[in-house]
């Protein structure tokens, strides 16, 4: 394989890729790129069996050809070149030299034969195929996926429900201390689907989603067998999605709750930084005490003293006091952009839950927060 590529090209597809290659499985070409030139284009591919990903750019081919190389050392090296052209050749035994064309640097780098990396899976011929706006994908994303459970243990919550039900598209995330359900209706468009997809393939498609340009203005997501395909910038990205039952979620969010309040949402999430310094280590928790006009957050531990703050609210009702975690707090906070929250609670034994001071019938945005003891 002999070709001569622009630096630029090569360094994104490679960064968009290496990521996806497994670093410490038990086979060494998973560790790797798929370099694969034919034609005039080089395609570069990576998998961990349960994920892979791949897209194409234009280069100049001498010999087509194919090579696997160490994907973090291809991509460090190909930053370290000057800008401009890069010419990578594949010699025997799969060693690879990459040179910069006009210039004296160059790598070598002990490379496996194409031929001893796994095909990567293909959706069927006539698998249904959606289309969605990529600025609505990243939101949704976005919006949810701090509350997916880290438990690999546990597939049913490692992981984020994507359904498709007429005109309303919605994510579901939940780690049983929370969840977070983000909804859109698309109007003049109409489909049906049902993914579980797993945390890592959430943060390749957070990545994807978010390097993606303005030219680039739908991501094509097609359901074939036990894998999602889903096209986006030029890449094609893939995941064996999650076999088992996601949790009941609607039973989970209240329908009422007894107090509303209303309250700025930046104030509110500096106080709670602030106050959660001074909060237990092992807990993280603070006391959120409801007022006529003010919500006082405390926090206590033996090791670093008290905190305390308060901010100003919407509400003019009766007294309570409940513990919550502050970091599940924030990053809810963080995820909503509106100027103002609406927190609904009841009891302190209840979930807090939280929403955007405006919402249309369009899109909503919803996130529930279990109360904690402290």
């Amino acid at each position: 394989m002999d070709l001569v590529i622009a630096k630029k090209d090569l360094l994104r597809l490679v960064d968009r890729c290496q990521g996806v290659a497994d670093k410490k499985s038990a086979m060494p070409v998973l560790a790797n790129v798929l370099l694969a030139a034919d034609g005039n284009a080089l395609r570069v591919s990576a998998t961990d069996l349960y994920l892979a990903v791949s897209g194409q750019t234009a280069a100049e081919i001498v010999s087509a050809g194919s090579v696997a190389v160490p994907a973090k050392d291809l991509l460090d090296r190909v930053k370290a070149m000057p800008d401009g052209p890069i010419q990578v050749t594949a010699r025997e035994g799969a060693q690879t030299v990459i040179k910069a064309v006009g210039s004296p640097r160059r790598y070598t780098l002990h490379g496996m034969p194409g031929s001893e990396f796994p095909q990567l899976p293909k959706p069927a011929p006539d698998a249904p195929s959606l289309e969605l706006p990529v600025e609505l994908l990243s939101r949704l994303i976005e919006r949810t996926h701090f509350s997916i459970s880290t438990d690999e243990t546990r597939a049913h919550v490692n992981s984020a429900l994507f359904e498709w039900a007429g005109h309303r598209v919605r994510m579901v995330t939940t780690d049983g201390h929370r969840l977070s359900k983000m909804e859109v209706t698309l109007e003049g468009t109409s489909a049906t689907a049902t993914m579980l997809i797993p945390l890592k393939a959430i943060h390749e498609l957070r990545r994807l989603t978010s390097g993606v340009d303005k030219e680039t203005p739908t991501v094509h997501i097609t359901q074939s067998g036990p894998n999602a395909f889903f096209g986006v910038g030029g890449m094609t990205f893939s995941v064996k999605l999650v076999d088992a039952q996601f949790p009941p979620y609607q039973q989970v969010i209240p329908n009422v709750s007894d107090r509303s309040i209303r309250a700025p949402r930046a104030q509110l999430a500096e106080a709670l930084r602030a106050v959660s310094l001074a909060a237990s280590d092992r807990t993280g928790g603070v006391k959120l005490t409801v007022t006529p006009r003010a919500l006082r957050i405390t926090s206590e531990s033996p090791e670093s003293g008290n905190g305390f703050d308060e901010v100003p609210i919407d509400y003019d009702g009766p007294e309570v006091t409940i513990g919550f975690n502050a970091k599940y707090f924030l990053d809810v906070l963080a995820a909503i952009s509106d100027d103002e929250v609406v927190l609904g609670v009841s009891g302190e034994l209840d979930p807090a839950v939280i929403r955007p001071a405006t919402e249309s019938a369009a899109e909503s945005y919803v996130s529930v927060i279990m109360p904690m003891r402290i």
